[in-house]
């Protein structure tokens, strides 16, 4: 989208054109989601640990993945990570993570057939509406 004048509409919050905006969303959710998907494979798969148990290391993995991935792709900064954006960064991600694996067991245990990655995906779409607010306006807000 472009603003009068034929320039890129620019991300409100941090001076990012809007495009690359929402593409470095999309790719960093997605960057995300694989790691979450295979970690949960491969613990349960390989290592034989329960689904819930292994979507917990699914869980953890993805949020190393989706912070660095948003910190470049999302919100391009250029400046090295702080102490005080980590910190901010794992409370919006362990919020994150309660709310999309309370709903991932819940559509687990309403419906024992869904295969895993399907409930993963329908609860990541969910959480992913509260993973964005608390990111662009409390993780990695510019001062």
């Amino acid at each position: 989208m472009h603003e009068p004048g034929g320039h890129p509409r620019q991300d409100a919050a941090h001076g990012v054109p809007a495009a690359r905006h929402w593409s470095g969303f999309l790719a960093s959710g997605a960057i995300a989601f694989i790691v979450d998907g295979g970690v949960m494979e491969l613990a349960v798969r390989v290592l034989g640990w329960p689904t819930l148990l292994g979507r917990l290391a699914g869980i953890a993995s993805a949020m190393v993945a989706a912070w660095l991935a948003h910190r470049t792709l999302t919100f391009a900064l250029t400046s090295p990570p702080t102490l005080s954006e980590f910190v901010r960064y794992v409370a919006a991600a362990a919020t994150t993570a309660m709310i999309n694996y309370v709903l991932f067991a819940a559509l687990l245990f309403a419906w024992p057939t869904m295969p895993r990655l399907v409930a993963l995906a329908l609860a990541s779409f969910v959480a992913t509406i509260f993973a964005y607010a608390s990111m662009r306006y409390a993780v990695f807000r510019r001062s």
